[in-house]
């Protein structure tokens, strides 16, 4: 079977399945695991995948998604040209293991889907009992964007106990002004931008932003950083993200 995956997402589930051998394409933005994916025909980042170069691996499936605005554009394109494809898009933790398990069965591996997830599930227990630490996870800087109701990340921070203060909006992710910011007043900031090298989240801009300085967060010198590929990648990694954020929210004062 040839496979070609355009998130990094999903490449880390095919890995994990110990079907990283099918893989015969890749996003430019898979970088684990290194030793498989090195080997691998990088076909462009995610929504500038080269279509062309898809179509000349004769792939059998194509694992996209709709995770990042412009995504369907892909998914569309790749179904014009009568590509199959296997599309992910994740909503609760829930959805994330039903994907692992769709992927699973349509490499032929279901009983390793069901495996993962469970592994998944059990790394990431439901912590009974912890203090409510309202956490502002930040997927980007300018302007300041963080997910809503309708975002993995917020069952993740609900299993720690944790809350996110816009858990009910109606919405995967939104933009968000200092007003609100100050109103929600997070104990914890974790940037986590999109994109970007961990080396690069600079927790020390979030801490001189103009409006924030009342912020609880900021004023207790709680703002972290935390790699996208951890808490912005729906696959097995979210439980390194979930093990950093216990990290963060277990050292805040009481």
């Amino acid at each position: 079977m040839r496979v070609i995956s355009h998130t990094a997402s999903n490449t880390e589930i095919v890995c994990a399945l110990g079907a990283g051998n099918l893989l015969v394409g890749v996003d430019a933005d898979s970088d684990f695991p290194a030793d498989i994916v090195r080997q691998i025909p990088k076909l462009g980042r995610d929504l500038q995948l080269d279509l062309a170069a898809v179509e000349a691996l004769r792939p059998d499936l194509v694992l996209t998604s709709l995770t990042v605005p412009g995504h369907e554009r892909i998914v569309e394109a790749l179904n014009r040209r009568g590509i199959p494809t296997l599309v992910a898009d994740p909503i609760s933790l829930e959805d994330v293991f039903d994907d692992v398990r769709r992927i699973a069965k349509a490499l032929g591996v279901p009983v390793a889907g069901e495996q993962l997830a469970a592994e998944m599930d059990a790394g990431m227990p439901q912590r009974v009992g912890a203090r409510r630490t309202r956490v502002l996870v930040e997927w980007w800087p300018k302007p300041v964007i963080v997910p809503g109701r309708d975002s993995w990340v917020t069952g993740l921070l609900a299993r720690l106990g944790a809350h996110n203060p816009w858990h009910d909006a109606p919405s995967k992710s939104q933009p968000v002004t200092p007003e609100q910011v100050v109103n929600a007043g997070p104990d914890l900031v974790i940037t986590s931008w999109c994109g970007v090298p961990e080396h690069q989240l600079r927790p020390a801009h979030v801490i001189k932003r103009d409006g924030w300085q009342s912020v609880p967060a900021v004023t207790g010198g709680a703002v972290h950083a935390i790699s996208e590929a951890y808490l912005g990648r729906p696959g097995p990694r979210l439980v390194e993200g979930y093990r950093q954020l216990a990290q963060h929210i277990d050292t805040l004062p009481h």
